[in-house]
């Protein structure tokens, strides 16, 4: 018998990737693929396996395909894939990044589970795939029967338009619907949930004549019940709570230190920490004189009875206007520029409402007379937030560490308070938060330690690459690390600026570059500094760096990429196009990534 040999872990790393998506028949055969190349090594013959394993490949399957920014749609797509193997489907489960484009036009049933971000916009991990669909090169798919569940925010006004492009698109390209277009919001599970059973009803029945040679039972674990998940999360201490930010500043931004002993959790640099927040009280107490209702009152819905007040607090959404809300504000006020907003002439003022309002300003602003029932049924659910984990589990053990900024502000002469937030600041040492660890395999340091890496994160978009450069200087990468950090005030908000200095001074990290925007005559922000610094940029990308954004979605990742188009352009002897396209590359290879809200 050959010895049991440990693989190192950057080449299982490098394993995990390449075969992340294979279906189970293509599994078993990397399987007996890699235990022929031991045979050969051992001076036995090398055999390609063809095996009924290999052959299942090409049989009749349910192919799904994913695009998660934030891991919700991945859950579903990995549920739908584990229902359907256990109802002895053939499957294949595949990233939107991995999924091969050109075996598109022989798909025969596909289903596609992908989010919108922000403003329309795909996922990182599904561009790729969503302009090639959208593009002159999808082919012409008339055998294909599909579905598509779409995951969005209502808060936004293009709500789930990837999903919706996509179905739409399908439908031009000759391919037929074998589910009707579903659409989730943030309480995602009310939708997901009816639409998983009844796409996998459909899809057996569709499937009924194939009859799979491989089904590995084993494929998809259930969880132990011990385990701690969204649905069940880890009750954490509070070690530590600290403004990190100047007395004098407009700001308030928290370091939070968390203990998860006796959690079992464990995470990764670049991974997300879920918290599940109650709303504030005073938000509470805000509503309940708006619409003078009695916070004591019983309250039934679905199936579950509590005080208004208590709904309020801990179930309902009350922070973050939507869409839905809107509407519903709008038939029970009777006001006719509410139900005007919903018209496609009113889209423009819409997002505007919903980017800058919370619910409590149209409940004064629109009085009306609301039974509790009725307020709570056009509420959504009380979501987790993410937050990006801002230490090296390395580093500081059973802790996860946050940077925090505080959403605290007046409008309207009232004051405003965000959820999670507010609550985490509130959490003095000793409380408890409950939480779970939201992986991101996208956002993910280089397997190999030698590559250099280029991290931008202005304001708390900085907080993974706290992570980072303690993961990397814990594990000894001899890769150059170089951070872009920018914020408003030098001496009010330069976030961990003694870290970042001891990091400079003991060669864990090796350039820091800040812009700080209201210290000087002209604005000065991160893209301006990277465009400055173009010439190195471009030669630590050609020499083979990973490039990391965290941070705005909606005004400064979209800055930043254009400067990276301008910066590769101009030091790379391109065209704009041809820019856009190397950049894009990098994405697709996984040197690229972006951690945006």
């Amino acid at each position: 018998m050959l010895p049991v040999t440990p693989i190192p872990p950057e080449r299982l790393e490098q394993l995990s990737r390449a075969v992340e998506g294979l279906s189970p028949a293509q599994l078993y055969w990397v399987a007996a693929w890699t235990a022929s190349i031991a045979q050969g090594q051992r001076g036995g013959p090398v055999v390609l396996p063809t095996t009924p394993a290999a052959e299942a490949v090409a049989a009749d399957r349910l192919t799904i395909v994913y695009g998660s920014q934030t891991g919700n749609a991945k859950r579903i797509a990995e549920e739908l894939a584990q229902r359907s193997e256990s109802a002895g489907l053939t499957v294949r489960l595949l990233r939107a990044d991995v999924y091969p484009q050109r075996e598109l036009a022989k798909e025969r049933h596909l289903v596609v589970v992908i989010s919108t971000q922000g403003d329309g916009e795909p996922p990182d991990d599904a561009r790729g795939l969503v302009e090639f669909i959208a593009g002159k090169r999808a082919p012409k798919l008339p055998g294909l029967k599909f579905a598509v569940l779409g995951l969005g925010d209502s808060s936004y006004p293009l709500f789930c338009a990837i999903g919706r492009q996509l179905d739409a698109r399908f439908i031009e390209l000759g391919a037929t619907r074998f589910a009707p277009l579903a659409e989730a919001d943030v309480d995602f599970e009310t939708v997901s949930e009816p639409w998983l059973d009844s796409t996998l009803k459909q899809a057996r029945e569709l499937l009924a004549t194939a009859s799979p040679t491989v089904r590995p039972a084993a494929l998809h674990t259930v969880p132990d019940a011990s385990c701690y998940t969204r649905d069940k999360p880890f009750a954490a201490t509070v070690l530590a709570n600290q403004r990190i930010v100047s007395r004098d500043s407009d700001r308030d931004v928290r370091h939070i230190e968390l203990s998860l002993e006796g959690s079992g959790l464990r995470y990764e640099p670049g991974d997300a920490l879920g918290v599940w927040p109650k709303n504030p009280a005073p938000l509470v107490a805000q509503w309940l004189d708006a619409l003078q209702l009695d916070g004591a009152r019983e309250v039934t819905h679905r199936t579950r009875t509590l005080p208004l007040a208590a709904w309020l607090r801990d179930e309902c959404e009350i922070t973050r206007l939507s869409r839905p809300f809107v509407a519903a504000l709008g038939a029970i006020s009777g006001h006719a520029e509410l139900t005007q907003l919903l018209h496609a002439d009113g889209k423009a003022a819409l997002a505007e409402l919903l980017a800058n309002e919370q619910p409590i300003d149209l409940l004064r602003r629109y009085p009306a007379r609301w039974e509790p029932e009725a307020l709570i049924a056009a509420l959504r659910p009380l979501t987790p937030r993410l937050y990006s984990i801002a230490s090296s589990r390395r580093a500081v053990d059973e802790e996860v560490h946050l940077t925090v900024a505080v959403v605290d502000y007046q409008a309207h002469g009232q004051p405003h308070w965000g959820a999670a937030s507010t609550f985490l600041a509130q959490a003095g040492e000793d409380a408890t938060v409950p939480v779970f660890i939201e992986s991101n395999e996208r956002f993910r340091l280089p397997a190999d330690p030698a590559r250099d890496v280029i991290m931008i994160g202005p304001g708390t978009g900085v907080a993974p690459f706290r992570a980072f450069v303690q993961e990397r200087q814990e594990t000894g990468a001899s890769g150059r690390n170089w951070l872009f950090f920018g914020n408003r005030h030098f001496a009010r908000d330069f976030l961990y600026q003694i870290e970042w200095q001891q990091a400079l001074k003991d060669g864990a990290l090796h350039r820091l570059d800040v812009a700080f925007s209201r210290d000087e005559g002209k604005k000065v922000y991160v893209q301006d500094r990277l465009r400055e610094r173009g010439r190195d940029v471009y030669a630590w990308l050609e020499a083979g760096a990973h490039l990391y954004v965290c941070g705005d979605a909606t005004h400064m990742a979209r800055d930043v990429h254009d400067a990276l188009i301008d910066i590769i352009a101009a030091h790379g002897g391109r065209s704009p196009e041809s820019a856009k396209t190397w950049l894009a590359e990098l994405l697709q290879q996984g040197r690229y990534a972006r951690d945006v809200y």
